[in-house]
C-alpha cells in the first residue's frame, strides 16, 4: 500500500482573482514529487478547470468557498481534491459530455474534458443544492524525497 508522504488544505473565497494562486499553490506542492515540466504544466492546467468550474458554475452569482486538499503519495501519486459547496450538477455524466455546458455561449463546455486529458483519473461527484468534489489523480514520473 502506498504511504502518504505530505499532505495540505486550504480554502479560500471563490472568486476568479483566486484562480492563478490556487494553480500556483497546488504546482509548488506538487514539485516536492520533482515533475517534468509538462507534468507540473498538465496539473496547472487541470486544478484551473477544476476551479473555474467551482467558481462560474458552483456559485453563479453567489459568494463561496473553494476548498482543496492534496496528498502526496510514497509512489509519486499527487492526487488534488478540489471541493465547492455550491448547487451541485443534476446529472454528472451529462455535464462531462464534450461541449455540454449550462453557461450558454460565454463558456466551451470543454471543462472535464481538459481535466480528464491532463490527469491519470478523474472523479466528480455532485450532490445538487450541496456542491461538487473534483478529484484529479496525477503520477508523476520524478522521484519523491
Amino acid at each position: 500500500m502506498k504511504a502518504k508522504l505530505n499532505d495540505f488544505k486550504i480554502n479560500i473565497m471563490a472568486r476568479s482573482v483566486n484562480e492563478g494562486f490556487l494553480r500556483t499553490v497546488v504546482a509548488a506542492f506538487s514539485a516536492l514529487a520533482d515533475p517534468t515540466i509538462e507534468e507540473i504544466n498538465d496539473i496547472k492546467t487541470a486544478v484551473s478547470e477544476a476551479v473555474t468550474n467551482s467558481i462560474v458554475h458552483g456559485y453563479r452569482e453567489k459568494q463561496g468557498r473553494i476548498y482543496i486538499d492534496a496528498v502526496l503519495f510514497s509512489d509519486n501519486t499527487v492526487k488534488i481534491k478540489i471541493r465547492d459547496k455550491g448547487c451541485g450538477i443534476e446529472d454528472v455524466k451529462k455535464a462531462m459530455e464534450p461541449l455540454y455546458t449550462t453557461a450558454g455561449d460565454e463558456r466551451s463546455g470543454l471543462g472535464f474534458s481538459v481535466m480528464e486529458s491532463f490527469t491519470d483519473k478523474l472523479s466528480v461527484r455532485s450532490t445538487p443544492g450541496k456542491g461538487t468534489v473534483v478529484t484529479l489523480t496525477k503520477k508523476i514520473t520524478g522521484k519523491c524525497e
